[in-house]
């Protein structure tokens, strides 16, 4: 019998916002504005600031042992420099970042979470499917990219699972901070228990309408108990 403590994980389900977003920021933004108009813009911008500022607030809240916490990150390449790609981006204004560099100033280990080669690719995809956007290009262009966007997003979990599967100890607690789109469920080693933060439900994955629930304005109900 494996009696093999558990590796304990935790999934920050984030929303990226325009800092983290480089040179595509500007193009989400047009877009963004076209569909909607600039007051629901706004809206979302606040809406995202306010999310952060709750992230942090629950994050300090789990009293963690910083020198026993490993972070991964979605959008964070393997790359050897990961801790000045962290800290650049927090100086450029970045709060999921901001967040990440005063982690790693209390302790945190910071490891390189995706593959370069596919956030390389899916940087054109989604560079591609934007300018077919603001152009009104043709609708099987825009579904080729959609497609594709599915595709690396499936092959970016495996690879964010098998980093995490391969780097988190067993005295280590992981916090993963990963968007809503993503999955790894059925991904990771059977060792890991993944917690959603704020959610007692071991294994969950996170729900755009769980995140919905807790963090909008508009609806008030709290899960049942913290992390």
């Amino acid at each position: 019998m494996n009696n093999r403590p558990k590796r304990r994980l935790i999934w920050v389900p984030i929303i990226h916002t325009q800092a983290d977003m480089g040179s595509l920021g500007e193009w989400v933004e047009y877009v963004y504005k076209r569909k909607i108009g600039h007051e629901k813009w706004k809206q979302h911008r606040k809406a995202t600031e306010e999310l952060w500022q709750r992230i942090r607030r629950e994050i300090d809240n789990l009293h963690l042992d910083h020198e026993r916490v490993r972070l991964y990150q979605d959008g964070l390449p393997d790359c050897g420099v990961e801790e000045k790609i962290v800290r650049d981006l927090a100086k450029g204004g970045s709060e999921n970042y901001r967040l990440l560099a005063d982690l790693m100033d209390k302790g945190a280990k910071v490891t390189g979470t995706e593959s370069p080669e596919l956030l390389v690719e899916e940087y054109d995809t989604i560079r591609q499917a934007l300018a077919a956007e603001v152009s009104q290009g043709r609708n099987d262009a825009a579904a080729s990219s959609k497609q594709r966007s599915k595709d690396l997003l499936d092959e970016r979990n495996r690879f964010i699972a098998q980093r995490i599967n391969d780097t988190l100890a067993a005295e280590e607690t992981g916090l993963v901070f990963l968007g809503m789109l993503h999955s790894l469920k059925g991904l990771l080693a059977p060792d890991i228990q993944m917690i959603v933060l704020g959610q007692a439900r071991p294994e969950a994955t996170p729900r755009k309408a769980d995140i919905d629930i807790k963090w909008s304005d508009e609806k008030k109900t709290e899960p049942d108990e913290q992390v």
